[in-house]
């Protein structure tokens, strides 16, 4: 399939899809179809669902299903999707996968397994299996503090020697792991995707070599990641990095650099919701933003030109 050689190797953006909610296990299937044309008009190279911008581990698997088959269909094929399979079961993972691979998707995306302890020996024999049990290309996600373990760099390097893992992303938010895994695969593997997650890391990822990035902010500014991008293709770094000062300014009314604070998922969906994409819901436990943070977010939109979307 087309979508599945364009992986090999991925380069550029993969926005990270929220997923529109009605109530903690209703989609907001208007809204959807509403966020992926937003987020495609931006042109990237590929999308992301069910990850943690997603809110994909707290999805039940019902909703996670119906989801991929939405956004397959309606992606159609334009860019490839990736699909967030991870799970603390390999066979609920296992099902997930083949499920994507059903509705058309392109590759699978999966973290450490959750809960239980686990070594680093673990998750190689856990990929390996991953690679032969599942049709799809696999990208590892490294999120550390989600997980009980990360993929060290030196796991990824290895793990890059297996012909049908695809990448890895990095959300670590520690530009010495993408930095440490450049190193350590020094050239080999060209087809093996590092990518950065935090998108304040972007430029400077890509001027070590990262090959490109999954910005959240991509669901509120779908143009200014591939812009970012291209300018980096061109060499216009001084463009590139005025940029990047953009998408950070813009977002630093989503994100939070504090680790106790877990309003993040909560303040972009509100943002997504002031800007008439979508509902304003975030999965269980999360509560919607309060009426102060929701004018605070819809004026910090406004003071950077982010208006409602015009539907």
């Amino acid at each position: 399939m087309q979508q599945k050689d364009s992986l090999r190797p991925l380069r550029g953006i993969v926005p990270p899809l929220a997923t529109p909610l009605k109530a903690y296990d209703t989609l907001d299937s208007a809204g959807l179809e509403v966020l992926i044309e937003h987020v495609l008009s931006g042109r990237p190279q590929a999308l992301l669902i069910l990850g943690t911008t997603g809110e994909g581990p707290a999805l039940s698997y019902a909703l996670r299903r119906n989801l991929i088959q939405q956004v397959c269909r309606q992606v159609a094929e334009r860019v490839p999707v990736l699909v967030g399979i991870s799970d603390s079961s390999y066979a609920e993972s296992l099902r997930m996968a083949e499920h994507a691979a059903k509705c058309g998707a392109a590759a699978i995306v999966a973290a450490p397994p959750f809960y239980l302890p686990i070594a680093q020996t673990d998750l190689l024999r856990l990929t390996e299996s991953l690679t032969r049990d599942a049709e799809l290309p696999l990208f590892l996600y490294n999120p550390p503090g989600l997980p009980r373990v990360s993929f060290e760099p030196e796991t990824a390097a290895r793990a890059a020697e297996m012909p049908k893992v695809a990448g890895v992303k990095d959300s670590s938010g520690q530009i010495g792991y993408i930095r440490q895994v450049l190193s350590l695969l020094d050239g080999r593997h060209p087809e093996f995707s590092v990518l950065v997650g935090p998108e304040h890391l972007l430029a400077e990822a890509l001027l070590l070599g990262a090959h490109g990035g999954v910005p959240g902010g991509a669901n509120i500014f779908p143009h200014l990641p591939p812009q970012l991008y291209w300018l980096f293709l061109e060499g216009k770094f001084e463009e590139m990095q005025q940029v990047q000062k953009r998408i950070v300014d813009i977002g630093s009314a989503i994100w939070s650099s504090d680790t106790s604070d877990t309003g993040s998922l909560r303040r972009l969906k509100c943002a997504l919701s002031v800007l008439q994409l979508c509902e304003g819901v975030p999965t269980w436990p999360y509560e919607p933003s309060s009426e102060q943070e929701r004018r605070h977010i819809a004026d910090h939109l406004a003071s950077h030109g982010i208006l409602p979307h015009k539907r």
